[in-house]
């Protein structure tokens, strides 16, 4: 049968190749902070603007977190380009977030010309060795023609496996060579299935046990694949927590949901989670915050492990499995979600569980007049249903995981790498690719100050997420060790802050802050109806160092002293903004 003859190539920059080479790879969001380094991409992204979304950025940082963020919920990757020099010192924080959040990213950086290599050029950086601890695969462009098959290759690397970051040098001459050159698309892989043998073992092992224990995680997911899981873990009634800022991944209203496992993690789930006879690490790397500073399971495999994951090298890393099985987990879950149930042994071992999770759920009287825990029971209950949630980093991320019960098709996501900086950048990216859906984000008043300007962004692109920004005036985290091992000596934590509502007003938004948890939800509704991009600033008691203890019991606890926490706050109590 004849064949209809492909379109000759024609000549084009290697900016426009670059362009189209994105496009082919199915990429459609690009985030940005120019540079003169890759000025023929840029004119390349503009003659492809009606297929591709072009994100200009206010600092490459936030830049480099938008498309991460989208990566976390797509399962592709977006792409990212800097500048040379300080423009990819500055993105280097985003790549070690997607390297250990194993998110698909594809980063893209200006570089010298060739042909001053090693003259220490103006900005010049290898970054071949810069990158190489933080990225799956660090590559340079230095032939135009190269383009399409090394770009279709760094998409390949940072989806397969265990997913990831690819970086991207792009020398400067060779954006402006010409070249006939084709474009390449993507190529259909089959994932890697469980072998069928192993699958029947895990079904053994089930049966056999009384006390399992499921921890779902990593990345990688498709809809479906988590559909399946869920399905088979409801079905066999299996307790199931999620690992550290892994909320996405299952439904926190199901009735053997039992909290998560990592950083602000439950005392008593942990203390359970030793008595399990069997623990289904499904996805999970099994890290140092899941495995609370690997303390929870032992290295020789005491309590038995079947660990499934999408890289080999992964399985029995740190603890030796009774079962590994490596495969691509919506395989595995869809093979899962066919075994039989039969009559569940550990029905009063789900139920315990679940009861230790609602009992944490349970919201305490707080000191104050301001009780996160009530203003997170009430911001539950306002979220749309298929709302999108970003986290930064800090002692302030561990209310919502606690009081909140993410619904299944909420998504919550952060930093597991604890990467300050993180929250404001990743809402305003996702709210950029996904404009329909209500986004709302998690900081600090540290990460705030950060990345926050990135809130510019969403200004200029026409879209309004919804920032919470926690307020104790301190670098809570590290204030927190600091009074367990240095009880009273306070250092270097303390912090000044502007007034984050009028911050937000600066550019034309909606500010509100809130003092007392009854204005909480008044100012949210506002913050939703104004229809701009919002910020409401939640006045905290700085007392409450975490939602489990105050820093007068740290002291207490460490043999300090016990006077109040001291705060630059006005002694009048501020009123919440109705703006």
């Amino acid at each position: 049968m004849a064949t209809t003859p492909k379109a000759a190539a024609k000549i084009r920059a290697g900016g426009r190749v670059l362009a189209d080479a994105l496009v082919a790879q199915g990429i459609d969001h690009v985030f940005a902070v120019p540079g003169e380094s890759y000025l023929d991409v840029l004119d390349g992204l503009y003659a492809v603007s009606a297929k591709l979304h072009l994100v200009t950025c206010r600092f490459e940082a936030g830049a480099v977190n938008m498309a991460e963020a989208y990566g976390k919920l797509n399962g592709r990757p977006a792409a990212a380009f800097v500048t040379r020099g300080p423009g990819a010192c500055h993105a280097a924080i985003g790549v070690h977030i997607a390297f250990q959040d194993s998110t698909p990213l594809l980063l893209f950086v200006g570089q010298i010309p060739f042909a001053e290599t090693d003259r220490e050029s103006f900005q010049e950086v290898d970054y071949r060795r810069m990158f190489q601890p933080l990225a799956k695969w660090v590559t340079q462009i230095d032939d135009a023609s190269r383009i399409p098959e090394l770009v279709a290759h760094a998409v390949d690397v940072a989806i397969s496996g265990r997913p990831g970051p690819v970086v991207i040098a792009l020398s400067e001459e060779m954006q402006k060579h010409l070249v006939t050159v084709p474009d390449i698309g993507r190529a259909p892989v089959s994932r890697p299935h469980p072998d069928p043998s192993a699958v029947a073992e895990f079904a053994v092992l089930l049966k056999a046990s009384r006390k399992p224990l499921a921890i779902l995680g990593g990345s990688g997911w498709t809809e479906q694949g988590r559909a399946d899981i869920g399905a088979f873990l409801r079905a066999h009634d299996i307790p199931t927590t999620v690992a550290f800022r892994r909320q996405a991944l299952y439904d926190g209203t199901a009735e053997n949901f039992a909290g998560d496992l990592g950083v602000g993690s439950d005392p008593a789930l942990v203390a359970r989670v030793k008595d399990a006879d069997l623990i289904l690490a499904i996805g999970t790397r099994l890290g140092e915050a899941v495995s609370q500073g690997y303390t929870l399971f032992e290295a020789s495999g005491g309590t038995p492990i079947v660990h499934v994951h999408q890289e080999p090298s992964e399985i029995g890393r740190v603890f030796r499995p009774v079962l590994g099985v490596a495969t691509d987990l919506n395989a595995f879950a869809a093979q899962a979600r066919l075994l039989k149930s039969g009559p569940c042994k550990w029905a009063d071992w789900t139920r315990e569980l679940r009861a230790l999770r609602m009992k944490s759920y349970a919201v305490p009287a707080y000191d104050g007049p301001l009780n996160l825990g009530q203003v997170m029971r009430d911001l539950e209950a306002l979220l749309e249903p298929d709302a999108l949630m970003t986290c930064d980093a800090g002692n302030f991320a561990t209310w919502a995981p606690r009081f909140m019960n993410f619904s299944d098709n909420q998504r919550f996501f952060g930093p597991t790498n604890g990467a300050m900086g993180y929250g404001v950048p990743a809402a305003v990216g996702l709210k950029i690719a996904h404009p329909q859906r209500q986004v709302v984000c998690f900081v600090g008043d540290g990460g705030f100050l950060m990345t926050g300007q990135e809130i510019a962004t969403a200004f200029h692109h026409g879209v309004a997420p919804i920032v919470l920004v926690f307020n104790n005036q301190m670098y809570g985290t590290i204030r927190m060790y600091q009074e367990r091992t240095y009880p009273g000596r306070v250092s270097g934590t303390a912090l000044t802050n502007p007034d984050f509502a009028k911050f937000v007003e600066s550019f034309g938004g909606h500010g509100e802050v809130v003092a007392e948890t009854a204005e909480f939800a008044p100012a949210f509704r506002r913050a939703v109806a104004s229809g701009k991009p919002a910020v409401i600033e939640l006045r905290m008691n700085p007392e409450q160092i975490t939602s489990r203890a105050t820093i007068t019991q740290l002291r207490a606890q460490a043999g300090g002293p016990k006077h109040p926490v001291a705060t630059k706050r006005a002694a009048a109590k501020p009123r919440a903004k109705t703006r």
